[in-house]
């Protein structure tokens, strides 16, 4: 094997792993995907990488993973450590291997006139192959410091937060509101995108570590977050970000409208075994409003529960194939990209604005949408801001209708009641370290940023961890990711 390969991109194209042939993979719930490469073209993959001087693509990853590190490492066969690379900067890579929308590819230099390297697919291979090979393992303390830390919420950020603690030597205990751990890895993102073993294994791999668990149990109402302070020397909220942004048009009260994120969880809850309201799609016209990643989820468990007809309605116009002007490398391209759930079936419909649920029958339940054909004038920041209507009274025949157009901040009623504030955009309120208004309380992930990607989730634990160790221990020596409020000085190392 050749030392030095920088004409690697040269020699092989770009070939991430695909997917499974659509036909095939709605008629089942296993992941979507197809199963990793063999072992020379992975290499080739990770020959692509040019090992820049300047790594972009680190600067596009929100936890700075150790991107041309591990790239070289799997061109040299060398997967053990490229696997400790791997870790170094993120706890669970297989979350954002199998769901990021990987920020880091766009900001690969290749991608400035050429085909990024295939960086999302070889972080799944990597870790992939470390738990098909043994290698990880639960890490205990070598000792404990006798600090106990409550993690509030087990999604990314509260495991990230609790692992790293952890690890520090603290005794963490997670508390979890709803029946299983894992927050939307478990109950928001769907089998098939994500199989729920993979959380499991991790959980597994955290129980060994020594972290406990307590399910069932919602901070603020069963037990009072004043309780929790007076128990444990710190608390990390990590509570996520699901309060639903709604939309105020006449006939929303009409039977047969949900939430997006409602259907997503009581159709994981249905493929786990568990017992729960189910909302079925099995021959109903289905609407999904929404355009992002959880619109596409919704319209893809359509598919697989047997809707007659799926449409999915974007307020925006459909991006372009080139990027525009505004748009250059390194940032995340704003192009069309076709999603793997209209791979499978169904209809994009853009620039739609909709104005009302309509009852036709008179049963109380909706039966069709009417809407608008818009165009949007937009502010300096891309903010919709005026519309002028092309075309009225559009009506789409509707059975049940989805709920996917984002959320609107933290479900925090009663920690704010609890003296927790909130900001202006509706999440918790932190300063630099990300302590709240009350001492040796933290906020991380979604709860505190608002809804965003897994990466931001996982990078925003781990630095709350670091804070909050040397909150307890007047210094830490767990590292941050590049995107802290407050990078480590010379002093922090």
């Amino acid at each position: 094997m050749d030392e030095n390969h920088p004409d690697g991109y040269l020699k092989h194209p770009r070939e991430p792993i695909g997917k499974r042939a659509p036909r095939e993979r709605i008629g089942d719930y296993r992941e979507i995907y197809a199963p990793s490469w063999r072992e020379e073209h992975l290499r080739e993959q990770g020959e692509r990488c040019m090992d820049c001087g300047v790594p972009a693509c680190m600067g596009g990853c929100p936890i700075g993973n150790l991107i041309p590190d591990w790239n070289d490492l799997v061109y040299r066969d060398r997967w053990r450590e490229a696997l400790d690379r791997l870790h170094a900067t993120n706890n669970f890579p297989e979350f954002t291997g199998y769901t990021c929308p990987a920020p880091c590819e766009p900001a690969c230099t290749l991608a400035y006139n050429a085909d990024a390297v295939a960086i999302k697919s070889l972080e799944r291979a990597i870790v992939d192959r470390g738990w098909e090979r043994g290698w990880i393992r639960p890490e205990p303390p070598a000792r404990r410091t006798g600090k106990q830390v409550a993690v509030v919420g087990s999604g990314p950020a509260g495991l990230a937060c609790a692992q790293q603690l952890n690890r520090a030597g603290h005794a963490v205990t997670v508390f979890e509101r709803d029946e299983a751990l894992g927050g939307l890895m478990t109950l928001g993102i769907p089998d098939f995108k994500f199989a729920k073993h993979q959380v499991e294994r991790r959980l597994e791999q955290l129980h060994g570590e020594g972290i406990a668990f307590r399910t069932g149990v919602e901070v603020g109402r069963d037990l009072a977050l004043a309780a929790l302070r007076g128990r444990y020397d710190a608390v990390c909220l990590a509570t996520g970000a699901q309060r639903h942004r709604d939309v105020a048009i006449p006939g929303r009260e009409l039977a047969g409208i949900h939430f997006g994120m409602a259907y997503l969880t009581a159709e994981n809850r249905r493929q786990a075994g568990r017992e729960g309201a189910v909302i079925d799609a099995r021959g109903k016209r289905v609407v999904v409003l929404g355009g992002g990643d959880t619109g596409a989820d919704c319209v893809a468990t359509a598919h697989r529960q047997g809707a007659a007809d799926v449409a999915q309605i974007s307020v925006r116009d459909q991006p372009p194939l080139e990027r525009p002007a505004d748009n250059p490398w390194p940032w995340q391209p704003r192009t069309f990209e076709q999603t793997y759930a209209l791979e499978e079936g169904g209809r994009a419909l853009y620039a739609l604005d909709v104005t009302a649920c309509v009852d036709e029958n008179g049963d109380g339940a909706v039966d069709a949408l009417t809407a608008e054909r818009v165009r949007w004038s937009l502010d300096e920041r891309g903010r919709r801001v005026d519309k002028t209507v092309l075309e009225a009274d559009i009506r789409l025949p509707a059975d049940l209708v989805l709920i996917a157009i984002g959320f609107a901040g933290t479900e925090a009623d009663a920690l704010a009641e609890a003296g927790v504030g909130l900001s202006e955009r509706g999440v918790l309120a932190a300063d630099a370290t990300l302590m709240t208004e009350l001492d040796g309380v933290f906020a991380c992930g979604d709860a505190r940023r608002g809804a965003s990607l897994v990466v931001w989730a996982i990078g925003e634990g781990r630095d709350a961890a670091r804070h909050i160790d040397r909150y307890l221990m007047g210094e830490s020596r767990l590292p941050a990711s590049l995107q802290t409020l407050t990078p480590p000085t010379d002093d922090d190392r």
